[in-house]
Parts: C-alpha cells; structure tokens; sequence
C-alpha cells in the first residue's frame, strides 16, 4: 500500500496542483461549478503596456479580488495512479451545501458500486454508501449528526456520510481534504500524532 502524508500544519505535502482539472462549464446549481486553477487563471489574463510610468507617479493598486469566497477540496480517489501516487481531482465550491451536492455537481464519483438506481437513498441518509473519510478540514463541516452517529459507530471519527455533511457558510474559506470511497482505499493516511481528528461532539 502507498502512503500518503499529512505534516502538523494540516497541510497536504504530497498532494499536488498539477491534477488540477480546469474547466469553465456551469452547472446547474449556480453555487458550484468547474473553476479555472490560479495558475492557469494567470495565465489567461491579458498583460498591457501603454508606456513605461515615470517614477513620480504612485503605484498602481491592485485590482480588487471579484471572486467570492470559495472551499477548496482535494478528493483523494481510492485507487491509486499507475506510478503509485494519489489520483487528486481539485475542486471549488461556495460553502453552505452539502457535500454530497458538491461532489454530484463536480463529477466526483461518491458511490463506487453503489451507484446504479435503487442502489442508494439519494441522500436521505438510510443507506450509507456515500460514505467519505475526512483528511482535513473538519474544521469547516458541521458536527456529526444523530444519523451519522447511528450508522457510522463502527467506522472511525473522522468518517462522515456526504448527505448529512454540511461545507461551511457561503462566506466560508478553506481547504477540505476527503478521501473518497474509504472502504475502497488501496492506501492509509499517515497522521501525526499532533494532528486531532476526533470528533468534537465525541466527548458529550
């Protein structure tokens, strides 16, 4: 099995941008959709020199930033790449939906076996199958619910089901790291010890 690093910080150190899919398509749902890495948004954007500025003018400000806030989130696929390394699909979304939502709405695979018809609830939290493990960023899901506690007790705390998982606000800002399919995974996440990923509700 290959391994995958997760540093104190809560920082991924081998999970990189270069997976980073970029597409423009919209969506449906006017909240998440297809967006372009950074990188390459830098690179579509047209450069213009009238002249060269004299020294006595101020600097031009920055142009403001019109994004609105955004999640960030890495979904680890459970089957390693060919070369051994994690296949990673980089997506973002406006907090304040559920995860399960984000993951249909970016063609991320949440069900594996389980997605023919009639194989899953869709969503109504009775089934299961959208079972995903948190890497990082539980910071920003809400707390696990009673329907999670019910049928997750045998699974780790940092386990969650999809349909019940809530991302933040819409004004929420961050990196969420979710290994897909956990039951499927052909490889385990070395944590540090100093990294916590009990679940906070866990202790009532």
């Amino acid at each position: 099995m290959g391994s995958v690093q997760l540093n104190g910080s809560g920082l991924v150190v081998s999970l990189s941008q270069n997976h980073i899919l970029s597409h423009k398509t919209k969506l449906g749902n006017p909240k998440s959709s297809f967006l372009r890495s950074k990188h390459n948004a830098s690179r579509a954007k047209t450069i213009r020199a009238i002249s060269t500025a004299p020294g006595s003018q101020p600097p031009v400000a920055d142009e403001p930033n019109d994004e609105p806030p955004a999640v960030d989130f890495a979904f680890v696929h459970s089957v390693l790449l060919p070369d051994g390394t994690p296949d990673v699909h980089w997506r973002r979304a406006c907090g304040g939906q559920k995860l399960r939502d984000i993951m249909l709405d970016s063609n991320i695979e949440l069900y594996g076996p389980y997605s023919k018809p009639l194989s899953n609830c869709a969503g109504v939290g009775t089934c299961a199958t959208c079972m995903v493990e948190i890497v990082n960023g539980k910071e920003l899901l809400n707390p696990r619910t009673d329907i999670e506690k019910e049928k997750l007790k045998r699974k780790p705390k940092n386990w969650r089901l999809a349909c019940q998982t809530n991302v933040g606000n819409p004004d929420s800002t961050g990196l969420v790291v979710i290994q897909q399919l956990p039951e499927w995974k052909a490889h385990e996440w070395n944590i540090p010890k100093n990294v916590a990923i009990d679940d906070p509700d866990s202790s009532a």
